[in-house]
Protein backbone atom coordinates (compact mmCIF):
# COMPACT_ATOMS: atom_id res chain seq x y z
CA UNK A 1 0.00 0.00 0.00
CA UNK A 2 1.59 3.71 -1.31
CA UNK A 3 2.15 5.97 1.89
CA UNK A 4 -0.74 8.22 0.54
CA UNK A 5 -3.61 5.24 0.00
CA UNK A 6 -2.30 4.31 4.07
CA UNK A 7 -3.39 7.85 5.03
CA UNK A 8 -6.57 8.71 2.59
CA UNK A 9 -9.16 8.21 5.11
CA UNK A 10 -7.16 10.39 8.14
CA UNK A 11 -8.99 14.13 7.16
CA UNK A 12 -12.40 12.40 7.81
CA UNK A 13 -11.93 10.68 10.58
CA UNK A 14 -9.89 13.70 12.53
CA UNK A 15 -13.00 15.98 11.64
CA UNK A 16 -15.35 13.61 12.42
CA UNK A 17 -13.05 12.86 15.55
CA UNK A 18 -12.93 16.17 16.69
CA UNK A 19 -16.73 17.32 16.59
CA UNK A 20 -17.46 14.25 18.38
CA UNK A 21 -15.11 14.34 20.82
CA UNK A 22 -16.56 18.11 21.48
CA UNK A 23 -19.78 16.78 22.03
CA UNK A 24 -19.16 14.28 23.79
CA UNK A 25 -17.03 16.11 26.48
CA UNK A 26 -19.75 18.72 26.50
CA UNK A 27 -22.13 16.24 27.41
CA UNK A 28 -19.71 14.26 29.77
CA UNK A 29 -19.27 17.58 31.96
CA UNK A 30 -22.74 18.36 32.05
CA UNK A 31 -23.95 15.30 32.92
CA UNK A 32 -27.40 14.41 34.36
CA UNK A 33 -30.50 14.39 31.67
CA UNK A 34 -27.89 15.58 28.91
CA UNK A 35 -25.48 12.69 29.20
CA UNK A 36 -28.27 10.54 29.64
CA UNK A 37 -30.09 11.60 26.49
CA UNK A 38 -26.42 11.18 24.31
CA UNK A 39 -26.32 8.03 25.43
CA UNK A 40 -29.72 7.07 25.07
CA UNK A 41 -29.35 8.57 21.11
CA UNK A 42 -26.01 6.16 20.68
CA UNK A 43 -27.82 3.47 22.02
CA UNK A 44 -31.16 4.02 20.20
CA UNK A 45 -29.56 4.68 16.73
CA UNK A 46 -26.96 1.41 17.52
CA UNK A 47 -30.10 -0.82 18.05
CA UNK A 48 -30.95 0.66 14.47
CA UNK A 49 -27.83 -0.21 12.89
CA UNK A 50 -28.08 -3.92 14.28
CA UNK A 51 -31.19 -4.37 13.03
CA UNK A 52 -29.65 -2.76 9.59
CA UNK A 53 -26.95 -5.30 9.59
CA UNK A 54 -29.37 -8.48 11.21
CA UNK A 55 -31.33 -8.32 7.99
CA UNK A 56 -28.23 -7.81 5.94
CA UNK A 57 -28.40 -4.03 4.63
CA UNK A 58 -32.08 -5.05 2.99
CA UNK A 59 -33.70 -2.19 5.01
CA UNK A 60 -35.29 -2.07 8.62
CA UNK A 61 -38.83 -3.22 8.56
CA UNK A 62 -40.73 -0.18 10.28
CA UNK A 63 -41.93 -2.04 13.18
CA UNK A 64 -38.32 -1.60 14.23
CA UNK A 65 -38.47 2.30 14.47
CA UNK A 66 -40.48 2.44 17.23
CA UNK A 67 -38.11 -0.07 19.17
CA UNK A 68 -34.91 1.88 18.06
CA UNK A 69 -36.79 4.84 19.66
CA UNK A 70 -37.86 2.80 22.85
CA UNK A 71 -34.14 1.78 23.41
CA UNK A 72 -32.86 4.99 23.69
CA UNK A 73 -35.71 5.96 26.01
CA UNK A 74 -34.99 2.47 28.23
CA UNK A 75 -31.59 4.01 28.78
CA UNK A 76 -32.86 7.24 29.80
CA UNK A 77 -35.74 5.72 32.45
CA UNK A 78 -33.30 3.47 33.49
CA UNK A 79 -30.94 6.33 34.74
CA UNK A 80 -33.85 6.73 37.63
CA UNK A 81 -34.41 3.49 38.47
CA UNK A 82 -32.31 1.00 40.87
CA UNK A 83 -29.82 -0.70 39.35
CA UNK A 84 -31.84 -4.16 39.81
CA UNK A 85 -34.89 -2.63 38.51
CA UNK A 86 -33.13 -0.95 35.54
CA UNK A 87 -31.79 -4.61 34.25
CA UNK A 88 -34.85 -5.60 32.86
CA UNK A 89 -35.79 -2.30 31.31
CA UNK A 90 -32.56 -2.36 29.49
CA UNK A 91 -33.23 -5.82 28.05
CA UNK A 92 -36.52 -5.18 26.90
CA UNK A 93 -35.90 -4.01 23.31
CA UNK A 94 -33.53 -6.95 22.75
CA UNK A 95 -36.15 -9.02 23.61
CA UNK A 96 -39.23 -7.40 21.73
CA UNK A 97 -36.72 -6.52 18.72
CA UNK A 98 -36.20 -9.74 18.24
CA UNK A 99 -39.44 -11.11 17.16
CA UNK A 100 -39.11 -8.72 14.21
CA UNK A 101 -36.10 -9.34 12.81
CA UNK A 102 -36.43 -11.95 9.82
CA UNK A 103 -32.48 -13.15 9.23
CA UNK A 104 -30.19 -13.28 12.32
CA UNK A 105 -31.86 -13.03 15.64
CA UNK A 106 -28.73 -13.74 17.42
CA UNK A 107 -26.90 -10.80 16.25
CA UNK A 108 -29.58 -8.42 16.48
CA UNK A 109 -30.19 -9.72 19.66
CA UNK A 110 -26.63 -10.08 21.19
CA UNK A 111 -25.65 -7.31 19.92
CA UNK A 112 -28.52 -5.33 21.54
CA UNK A 113 -28.15 -6.70 24.61
CA UNK A 114 -24.22 -5.64 24.96
CA UNK A 115 -25.34 -2.06 23.36
CA UNK A 116 -28.23 -1.51 26.47
CA UNK A 117 -26.40 -2.80 28.99
CA UNK A 118 -23.04 -0.67 28.16
CA UNK A 119 -25.35 2.16 27.76
CA UNK A 120 -27.02 1.74 31.02
CA UNK A 121 -23.58 1.07 32.62
CA UNK A 122 -22.50 3.99 31.40
CA UNK A 123 -25.32 6.38 32.60
CA UNK A 124 -24.73 4.36 36.07
CA UNK A 125 -20.81 4.97 35.88
CA UNK A 126 -21.35 8.80 35.29
CA UNK A 127 -24.28 9.85 37.54
CA UNK A 128 -23.09 7.95 40.45
CA UNK A 129 -19.81 7.24 40.14
CA UNK A 130 -18.46 11.11 38.67
CA UNK A 131 -16.62 13.22 36.19
CA UNK A 132 -13.42 11.89 36.67
CA UNK A 133 -14.84 7.78 35.88
CA UNK A 134 -16.31 8.98 32.83
CA UNK A 135 -13.46 10.69 31.59
CA UNK A 136 -11.12 8.32 32.38
CA UNK A 137 -12.77 5.94 30.63
CA UNK A 138 -13.49 7.64 27.12
CA UNK A 139 -10.29 8.82 27.24
CA UNK A 140 -9.10 5.73 27.36
CA UNK A 141 -11.03 4.47 24.48
CA UNK A 142 -10.08 7.31 22.08
CA UNK A 143 -6.51 7.53 22.99
CA UNK A 144 -6.56 3.33 22.83
CA UNK A 145 -8.30 3.77 19.25
CA UNK A 146 -5.78 6.53 18.31
CA UNK A 147 -2.63 4.98 19.04
CA UNK A 148 -3.23 2.09 17.76
CA UNK A 149 -4.49 3.78 14.32
CA UNK A 150 -1.37 4.96 14.23
CA UNK A 151 0.69 2.22 15.36
CA UNK A 152 -1.32 0.00 13.28
CA UNK A 153 -0.70 2.22 10.05
CA UNK A 154 3.54 3.15 10.46
CA UNK A 155 4.55 -0.12 11.68
CA UNK A 156 2.36 -2.86 10.02
CA UNK A 157 3.42 -6.50 10.77
CA UNK A 158 1.62 -9.45 11.54
CA UNK A 159 -1.84 -9.54 11.90
CA UNK A 160 -3.59 -9.97 15.79
CA UNK A 161 -6.90 -11.78 14.25
CA UNK A 162 -7.39 -11.80 10.94
CA UNK A 163 -10.27 -14.04 10.67
CA UNK A 164 -12.39 -11.63 12.64
CA UNK A 165 -10.74 -7.93 12.14
CA UNK A 166 -8.24 -8.21 9.06
CA UNK A 167 -6.95 -4.88 9.70
CA UNK A 168 -5.70 -5.03 12.92
CA UNK A 169 -2.05 -5.71 13.78
CA UNK A 170 -0.27 -6.55 17.03
CA UNK A 171 1.39 -3.26 16.15
CA UNK A 172 -1.48 -1.21 16.59
CA UNK A 173 -2.81 -3.52 19.69
CA UNK A 174 0.49 -2.82 21.40
CA UNK A 175 0.17 0.91 20.75
CA UNK A 176 -2.94 0.62 22.49
CA UNK A 177 -1.93 -0.37 25.23
CA UNK A 178 0.82 1.77 25.68
CA UNK A 179 -1.53 4.89 25.14
CA UNK A 180 -4.24 3.35 27.75
CA UNK A 181 -1.11 2.76 30.11
CA UNK A 182 -0.43 6.55 29.71
CA UNK A 183 -3.85 7.63 30.50
CA UNK A 184 -4.36 5.38 33.73
CA UNK A 185 -0.87 7.22 34.68
CA UNK A 186 -2.03 10.26 34.41
CA UNK A 187 -5.63 9.75 35.84
CA UNK A 188 -3.98 7.52 38.76
CA UNK A 189 -3.34 10.73 41.37
CA UNK A 190 -6.77 12.16 40.12
CA UNK A 191 -7.97 8.45 41.81
CA UNK A 192 -5.80 8.64 44.57
CA UNK A 193 -5.09 5.04 43.59
CA UNK A 194 -1.79 2.99 43.49
CA UNK A 195 -0.02 1.88 40.31
CA UNK A 196 -2.50 -1.44 39.59
CA UNK A 197 -4.77 1.19 38.23
CA UNK A 198 -2.16 1.72 35.41
CA UNK A 199 -2.17 -2.09 35.32
CA UNK A 200 -6.27 -1.79 34.84
CA UNK A 201 -6.07 1.03 32.50
CA UNK A 202 -4.55 -1.57 29.64
CA UNK A 203 -6.78 -4.61 30.62
CA UNK A 204 -9.63 -2.05 30.07
CA UNK A 205 -7.88 -1.29 26.71
CA UNK A 206 -7.91 -4.52 25.45
CA UNK A 207 -11.46 -4.55 26.50
CA UNK A 208 -12.16 -1.71 24.31
CA UNK A 209 -10.24 -3.80 21.45
CA UNK A 210 -12.17 -6.53 21.54
CA UNK A 211 -15.38 -4.82 21.41
CA UNK A 212 -13.67 -3.24 18.73
CA UNK A 213 -12.94 -7.27 17.16
CA UNK A 214 -16.71 -8.18 18.28
CA UNK A 215 -18.35 -5.89 16.07
CA UNK A 216 -15.60 -6.88 13.19
CA UNK A 217 -16.85 -10.16 13.12
CA UNK A 218 -20.61 -8.82 13.12
CA UNK A 219 -19.84 -6.76 10.37
CA UNK A 220 -17.80 -9.79 8.47
CA UNK A 221 -21.05 -12.43 9.43
CA UNK A 222 -23.58 -10.57 7.39
CA UNK A 223 -21.63 -9.52 4.59
CA UNK A 224 -21.49 -5.18 5.49
CA UNK A 225 -18.12 -2.88 5.77
CA UNK A 226 -19.59 -0.39 8.22
CA UNK A 227 -22.93 -0.44 10.67
CA UNK A 228 -24.02 2.29 8.67
CA UNK A 229 -22.53 5.56 7.10
CA UNK A 230 -23.72 8.10 9.22
CA UNK A 231 -20.51 9.51 10.69
CA UNK A 232 -17.87 10.45 7.45
CA UNK A 233 -14.39 8.64 7.67
CA UNK A 234 -16.05 6.28 10.61
CA UNK A 235 -19.18 4.35 9.23
CA UNK A 236 -21.76 4.07 11.83
CA UNK A 237 -22.25 4.93 15.55
CA UNK A 238 -21.35 1.29 16.47
CA UNK A 239 -18.41 1.36 14.20
CA UNK A 240 -17.18 4.56 16.56
CA UNK A 241 -18.64 3.53 20.04
CA UNK A 242 -17.60 -0.38 19.59
CA UNK A 243 -14.91 0.06 21.91
CA UNK A 244 -16.82 1.93 24.35
CA UNK A 245 -18.99 -0.62 24.59
CA UNK A 246 -16.50 -3.25 25.46
CA UNK A 247 -14.45 -1.08 28.03
CA UNK A 248 -18.07 -0.38 29.82
CA UNK A 249 -19.04 -4.22 29.85
CA UNK A 250 -15.82 -5.14 31.19
CA UNK A 251 -15.63 -2.00 34.27
CA UNK A 252 -19.40 -3.02 34.93
CA UNK A 253 -18.40 -6.91 35.24
CA UNK A 254 -14.58 -5.94 37.16
CA UNK A 255 -16.81 -3.92 40.07
CA UNK A 256 -19.20 -6.53 40.09
CA UNK A 257 -16.66 -9.50 41.06
CA UNK A 258 -13.98 -7.54 42.36
CA UNK A 259 -14.98 -4.07 44.08
CA UNK A 260 -12.17 -2.59 42.05
CA UNK A 261 -12.01 0.44 41.70
CA UNK A 262 -13.31 0.93 45.17
CA UNK A 263 -12.63 4.44 44.87
CA UNK A 264 -15.01 5.56 42.35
Amino acid sequence: MSGKARWEDLAPRVVSAAILIALCALEVWLGGIWFQLLIGAVCGIGTWELARMAERGKGVMPSLIPVSILAGFCVVAAGYLPKLMSVPVLVLPAVIGVFFIKRDRRVFGVGTLAVMLAGGGMVHLRDQLGLEFALWIICLVVVTDVAGYFGGKTIGGPKFWPKFSPKKTWAGIVSGWIGAAGVGWLFTPIAALDGKFIVYSVVVSFASQLGDIAESAVKRRVGVKDSSSLIPGHGGVLDRFDGLIGAALFVMLSMLLTKYPAVF
